[in-house]
Parts: C-alpha cells; sequence; structure tokens
C-alpha cells in the first residue's frame, strides 16, 4: 500500500501568521490563519481537511459494505463536521459527525442504519480518529 504525503509551513506568530497547506499529489493547496482556524474567516483548516479525509473514506467504505450487504449503490453522498473546541489552555478536536444520503434498490431505513455503523466503526479514517466522538447517521435519497 502507498504512503500518502501533504505538506504545511506557517509563517509568523499564531495568532498573525499565516500558513499554506497543500496535498503531495497536487489536487489542493490552500491558504490558512488563526481566523480561518479559530473564528469564521476566509481560507481552509486543518480540520476541514479531516472532515474531507473522513467523509471521502466513510462514503467509499460505507459503498463496499453496501455492495457486500448485495446492494450495489447508485451514490453515497457524505458531509463530516469535525470540531475543535478549547480544552484547558490549548484546543482539541473533539468529535466527527457524519451525515449520509445513500441511493440504492432494496434499501431499507433499517438495514441502513446498521450498515452506516459498520462503516463508521470500520473505515480507516474512523479508526484513526478512535479518540473522538464519533456519530453517523444515514438516510436513503
Amino acid at each position: 500500500m502507498p504512503t500518502r504525503t501533504s505538506e504545511a509551513e506557517w509563517n509568523g506568530t499564531l495568532t498573525e501568521g499565516t500558513g499554506r497547506m497543500a496535498f503531495g499529489g497536487g489536487a489542493f493547496e490552500g491558504q490558512y490563519n488563526f481566523e480561518s482556524r479559530f473564528e469564521e474567516g476566509e481560507g481552509t483548516n486543518p480540520e476541514e481537511l479531516i472532515a474531507a479525509a473522513h467523509a471521502g473514506c466513510f462514503s467509499m467504505f460505507l459503498a463496499g459494505v453496501l455492495g457486500e450487504a448485495g446492494h450495489s449503490p447508485e451514490s453515497v453522498r457524505t458531509t463530516a463536521r469535525v470540531s475543535v473546541e478549547k480544552d484547558g489552555d490549548g484546543f482539541s478536536i473533539t468529535r466527527s459527525e457524519l451525515s449520509t444520503e445513500v441511493r440504492a434498490e432494496g434499501l431499507g431505513e433499517e438495514e441502513l442504519a446498521g450498515l452506516v455503523d459498520e462503516a463508521k466503526s470500520k473505515c480507516p479514517v474512523s479508526r484513526a480518529l478512535g479518540g473522538l466522538e464519533m456519530t453517523a447517521e444515514g438516510r436513503l435519497g
């Protein structure tokens, strides 16, 4: 299996500096700063990138779980909301909330709920984030 890389550079102080993050494959490059991370400023932040990774991994893994259960998915669309909160004298990433919409013939809400829970616990990014509070909800589209 390949090893993936990304990079980041920060220039200046914590609150007044600026930075840049980039995926190793060149698919994304974005600037970030204190405001984009801890307030509502323009730019990206590490938590958005973790959310994108979690949504992407979960969607792909759920598609596999659906296929194994006999449901060929037409689409799996997931939103991940990753929270960062003040924790003593620092900050911690505290939770990831997954919300997914699935289109697959012959799939009911109850079966979907079980498959969503399985994918939440087994996708590699969920496993990497294992110490976080994690929720996942699914609905048929």
